[in-house]
């Protein structure tokens, strides 16, 4: 059992630590189960909807079957019909009370539907803010990707070679160096001075001897 508990850790620590090298995956994950939270919470409210639409369909019901026991009350009353009139009224009594059960039974759906619909919105709120994040984090791996070193170098080599008129990539019309001109390259300067001093050093030895 130790051993698992320690495979389970180095799972969870490499899992942790991959996550943290790559924030878009988590952030993928996020939105996914906001996704799915915010598809459960739909269909619950439609549930809580469809149950609300059959209670309140009974509830109708059920008071119209209280009007018309109390009319059938009010007959036996007006009859003095005490043998109907007794168990009309206890028929009575028994709707009311199943029309109060509900009537209960609405309130609580109601209030589920509130709380459900208020979780709906945060979700979806929630949901945009990390598919905002998401996309951030793409945006600025894009830009790291584009300004990296290598990139930077494949692209010049790329358009260098891919420029239209000449072999070597240079653009049509531009200046070609002179022998002789003065290079832009500070060490190729360095090395034309050291030449050229070597060449008069060995000048002056020749005409010495001379």
């Amino acid at each position: 059992m130790g051993l698992f508990d320690d495979f389970s850790k180095f799972l969870e620590n490499q899992i942790d630590e991959f996550l943290k090298n790559n924030p878009h995956l988590e952030l993928q994950a996020m939105e996914e189960k906001l996704y799915q939270q915010e598809r459960e919470t739909t269909n619950l409210l439609a549930n809580l909807r469809s149950r609300l639409q059959t209670v309140e369909q009974q509830i109708g019901e059920t008071a119209q079957e209280v009007k018309r026991w109390h009319l059938r009350i009010e007959k036996a009353k007006a009859a003095n019909r005490p043998d109907l009139l007794q168990p009309a009224q206890t028929h009575q009594g028994s709707l009311i009370r199943e029309g109060n059960q509900q009537w209960g039974q609405m309130e609580i759906l109601r209030d589920r539907i509130r709380q459900s619909e208020d979780l709906q919105k945060k979700i979806q709120v929630r949901r945009k803010e990390v598919q905002s994040q998401l996309e951030q984090v793409r945006v600025t791996r894009a830009a790291q990707q584009a300004a990296s070193p290598s990139a930077t170098a494949n692209s010049a080599w790329s358009s260098a070679w891919s420029s239209p008129g000449s072999s070597t990539g240079r653009a049509p019309g531009a200046a070609i160096p002179r022998p002789g001109a003065e290079p832009s390259d500070p060490l190729e300067q360095k090395f034309q001075r050291f030449e050229a001093e070597q060449e008069l050093q060995d000048l002056k030895r020749k005409m010495g001897r001379s």
